[in-house]
């Protein structure tokens, strides 16, 4: 992965902490990468900034060095961080594009999520199984990246279940192809609607399926996020096969908003919805 100058800035204290750290105790680099289980060549590329570091490779960096505040996993409890993994925290959405990244800023502080897809599961909606199946599809994908990623994934999750601030409202619109979609095996895929099924339970999240009766529907054309705040003007982070960014104009957003409500009106509703996602579950995923 090509690092900006800017992501070059933001891991420089991860970077300068590993050096740091590494010429403290008299460690070569291969000797670092003995006691971090990981290759010499990636210790050189993460201290050259070719590449970020992923969350495992913190993990090993806190084990390795005994960071203050570490400890390990144990069965049904996650370990603390130490110094390595709360820097990871702050720097874990670098390998994602820049518009997505200004989008994360946003969906954090949101009080009402509006989102449409076309073709997949909406990220905050996807299984851990699911996501992983979604980036393997990457060219040249790297197991320690896609982890990472899918660990980042997970965490922003999190907003649909924190208790302070409140959880935002979402909305969530799904063609009904993406019930369709193999997306990793029937196991995963099986999985993944029962999952949909189960949020759809949930008071603050409505998902709606786009039925193929709606034909040729404006959704197609690309997938968006209409994200809603208290007292700030809304944004909307749209996705097409031209790019993505995050836009702030009355005018987008207008356009947008009316194509979601447009989209809303053609779908089943929340009941019917959840029916139907169960039907395809067990019918077509179920071996």
């Amino acid at each position: 992965m090509a690092l900006s100058e800017r992501d070059r800035e933001r891991l420089s204290l991860f970077v300068d902490e590993m050096r740091a750290m590494r010429a403290d105790r008299g460690w070569s680099r291969a000797e670092l990468a003995a006691q971090a289980q990981y290759s010499e060549s990636l210790i050189a590329m993460v201290e050259t900034y070719q590449r970020a570091p992923t969350q495992s490779l913190a993990k090993a960096l806190d084990r390795a060095f005994g960071t203050p505040g570490f400890t390990e996993d144990a069965p049904g409890q996650p370990g603390t961080p130490g110094t390595f993994g709360r820097l990871w925290l702050k720097l874990r959405n670098i390998s994602f594009p820049e518009p997505f990244r200004a989008y994360m800023d946003h969906e954090e502080k949101a009080t009402t999520l509006r989102s449409c897809e076309h073709s997949l599961v909406p990220g905050l909606l996807q299984t851990e199984a699911y996501a992983r199946a979604v980036m393997y599809t990457r060219p040249a994908a790297i197991e320690a990246e896609i982890e990472s990623d899918v660990a980042v994934r997970m965490a922003r999750q999190q907003i649909l279940t924190r208790e302070e601030p409140s959880p935002p409202w979402l909305w969530a619109l799904i063609d009904e192809g993406v019930l369709y979609r193999p997306v990793g095996s029937a196991p995963v895929m099986h999985d993944q609607l029962s999952h949909l099924v189960e949020r759809s339970r949930w008071p603050h999240i409505t998902i709606q399926v786009v039925p193929y009766a709606a034909g040729g529907h404006s959704g197609l054309s690309g997938a968006f996020i209409i994200a809603d705040f208290a007292a700030e003007p809304s944004i909307v982070y749209v996705a097409d096969a031209a790019g993505s960014r995050v836009a702030e104009d009355a005018s987008t957003l207008s356009r947008v908003a009316l194509r979601f409500e447009t989209l809303r009106s053609e779908s089943l509703p929340k009941s019917a919805s959840r029916d139907l996602i169960a039907k395809v579950a067990k019918e077509r995923w179920t071996s």
